[in-house]
């Protein structure tokens, strides 16, 4: 009787191994999982800076301003009036404007509640006198 229940048991351990290691494919043709999608760690904020007639301004200075640290980057547009600021941190709010020959646009949000990682905020500077 002991060498029965013993048996049984070898056999029980066979079975539960087997099943164990049984792996079918659900999605497709391929076992091998596909590849994770990853999430950024960073924003990078983009825009044009442009007069009242939509003409760009290059050689703006367009200023980005973080609301936790308060530290203030800057960059100068080129021909196209375009700028960009790469690697910002994803949970802070910064604020934008641009400034022109003595002459300010108005200031914009970027809130971290944005969920887009390249927002793109356009900035407008009345040049006129």
């Amino acid at each position: 009787m002991k060498r029965l229940f013993a048996l049984l048991a070898i056999a029980m351990l066979f079975a539960s191994c087997a099943s164990a290691q049984l792996t079918l494919p659900l999605g497709g043709s391929s076992s091998e999982p596909g590849p994770k999608k990853t999430k950024p760690t960073s924003k990078m904020l983009t825009g044009m800076v442009t007069d009242k007639a939509d003409h760009v301004i290059s050689g703006a200075v367009v200023y980005l301003k973080n609301s936790k640290t308060l530290v203030v980057k800057s960059y100068i547009t080129q021909e196209d009036g375009k700028y960009r600021f790469p690697q910002l941190a994803l949970n802070t709010d910064y604020e934008v404007w641009a400034e022109k020959d003595g002459k300010k646009s108005d200031t914009k949000g970027v809130s971290q509640f944005d969920d887009r990682f390249t927002p793109t905020v356009n900035l407008r500077i009345n040049l006129e006198k």
